[in-house]
């Protein structure tokens, strides 16, 4: 037994370990559960009661000297992977320039909309883009001749006229309607599809937040107060707020929001077209048909519902002057957005 234990004290002060694999190797065979020092151990039950003791102060000394050189071998590693560090240095190099990326334009507004509305209440909503056309269409009112429904203005799935890309997310509200029961104050955001030329003004994929609010008695007055507070938040507490009568298939009465040019101050500029006015939404009272379609007493419940274009929020809050920024990644444009 001695001899075997002097064995193993020569080979751990033989041993070397040059990288991680090794020192591995080396922590299996005298420091795991299952290395040879544990094995003298388990054998110590073997030995006669009379030099059990002599024999544990012996097998102590060798896991003692085990763990030592496993702290040396750990402390040349390190040094040897710091020299190495070291030689593959080169100060002469340029610095590495700041490579921290910037949160979207659109994903600043997205979230900082959220924010303003669950401030009174709205929850978020969600879903699918691929819709069907009661969602999209039937359910919301639009007759079955409205120009919404033609090709030339929705992407169907090959040309099935029951499956489409979503227009709006309007279809959202309609499925919170069918599944939920009054009082409903809901915010649907996401992306939208309309069959259109991809312009400075227009592209073919944009983003929609439409809001949602259905409780008895609820009034125009309401709806109004609404917006106010949006715009206020949004821009600024200077922000005037217009309503301009309008007519929309799931709505009645129904209205247009205009706000004063942020970016002229009202005094007049191409993007609102010299007139010191910018749209930003549309809005009115919830159809009763459409109350009656989702399986809500038009009776007893009233709402009201808006829509606005996340892409003209932010282009107003950043005065960015092209839509076509928002999709092609150009890191120059992102790169002006690192402290939002």
């Amino acid at each position: 037994m001695l001899d075997k234990v002097e064995k193993i004290k020569k080979e751990i002060e033989e041993s070397r370990a040059t990288n991680s694999a090794e020192l591995e190797a080396y922590r299996m065979r005298f420091i795991s559960k299952k290395s040879v020092v544990a094995e003298l151990f388990q054998n110590l039950k073997e030995v006669s009661p009379s030099e059990r003791k002599k024999f544990g102060q012996l097998y102590n000394g060798v896991k003692i000297l085990a763990q030592e050189k496993f702290k040396i071998l750990i402390n040349n590693l390190d040094s040897i992977s710091t020299k190495n560090d070291q030689i593959d240095l080169d100060v002469t190099l340029p610095p590495i320039t700041d490579n921290l990326g910037a949160i979207h334009p659109l994903s600043a507004t997205r979230a900082r909309i959220i924010q303003i509305f669950e401030q009174i209440g709205f929850n978020v909503s969600d879903g699918p883009e691929i819709e069907d056309d009661w969602h999209n269409f039937s359910a919301l009112n639009f007759p079955e001749n409205h120009p919404a429904r033609e090709m030339q203005d929705t992407f169907f799935i090959e040309k099935d006229p029951d499956v489409l890309l979503r227009t709006h997310t309007s279809s959202v509200q309609v499925r919170v309607m069918e599944k939920s029961k009054p009082p409903i104050r809901t915010l649907s955001l996401g992306r939208v599809y309309r069959n259109e030329a991809i312009s400075a003004r227009a592209h073919c994929i944009f983003h929609q937040c439409e809001g949602l609010f259905i409780d008895k008695n609820v009034s125009f007055v309401d709806l109004k107060q609404t917006l106010y507070y949006f715009a206020k938040e949004m821009f600024s507490k200077d922000t005037k707020v217009r309503f301009r009568p309008s007519f929309f298939p799931f709505t009645e009465p129904s209205a247009e929001i205009d706000i004063s040019c942020n970016i002229c101050k009202g005094e007049g500029c191409n993007i609102c077209k010299y007139t010191g006015w910018v749209e930003i939404a549309g809005s009115g009272m919830v159809d009763p048909n459409v109350l009656e379609n989702c399986g809500i007493d038009s009776e007893e419940y009233t709402g009201f519902a808006f829509g606005m274009g996340i892409e003209r929020i932010a282009q107003l809050k950043f005065q960015i002057n092209d839509l076509r920024l928002y999709t092609e990644n150009d890191v120059r444009f992102l790169k002006q957005f690192r402290t939002l």
